[in-house]
């Protein structure tokens, strides 16, 4: 199992994947993530063992008339490193807060 960095973008997957959200497309959604950046992560978390990946059922795809997703979950690895993640985040959150400037009324 190769080590993968926490950085912000790992946070924002690992904790949305954490929250629920299991299709790529989710996951854009809600880190507000590009494709680009959201595909390439997924995939080194899972190569990292952090993420589990299984392609869903093709009839079931085919039923929703689309091409088949594949689903991610965190794994036990995965789950010990989403504390990492929301500790990442909210220091992060701090940070943005410390220094936004003053808006002036």
């Amino acid at each position: 199992m190769s080590r993968v960095r926490m950085t912000q973008v790992t946070a924002l997957i690992i904790q949305a994947v954490g929250a629920g959200h299991r299709y790529g497309f989710d996951v854009m959604d809600a880190t507000g993530l590009a494709s680009g950046t959201v595909y390439p992560a997924l995939r080194r978390l899972e190569e990292a063992r952090l993420l589990r990946g299984k392609w869903e059922d093709a009839p079931a795809a085919h039923r929703g008339g689309r091409p088949q997703r594949r689903l991610y979950e965190l794994t036990s690895a995965g789950e010990r490193s989403l504390e990492e993640a929301i500790q990442k985040l909210a220091s992060a959150r701090t940070f943005l807060a410390a220094t936004a400037p003053v808006q002036e009324t």
